[in-house]
């Protein structure tokens, strides 16, 4: 493999990972009843359309068929990513979520 195949291939992997985190993200909200639109576009209010958020979406699944996904895992994936906007706003509802738990 020479350089530029090596190159490739590490973007390729970079961005399946990158998919990968988006479905994380997109199924963790959907399974917690939040919009994930909703929340990326407070995250990174200039990148409303994002094709790659969408594609996340089209792969989610009802709630009911979902595996749960903990809280510490989604925030891990979005900071391991460098998202870490995003995660401050996941942060913000899982605290509101507590509140409500709590009340």
């Amino acid at each position: 493999m020479n350089q530029k195949e090596m190159e490739e291939q590490i973007i390729k992997n970079y961005q399946k990972d990158e998919n990968m985190m988006i479905l994380v993200f997109a199924q963790w909200c959907v399974n917690n009843d939040l919009d994930p639109v909703e929340l990326y576009v407070r995250a990174y209010p200039n990148q409303a359309a994002n094709p790659a958020l969408q594609q996340g979406l089209d792969l989610t699944v009802p709630k009911e068929e979902s595996e749960e996904i903990l809280n510490e895992s989604v925030l891990g994936v979005l900071s391991l990513f460098g998202n870490d906007d995003l995660a401050f706003v996941v942060s913000e509802e899982i605290e509101k979520n507590k509140s409500r738990k709590n009340d």
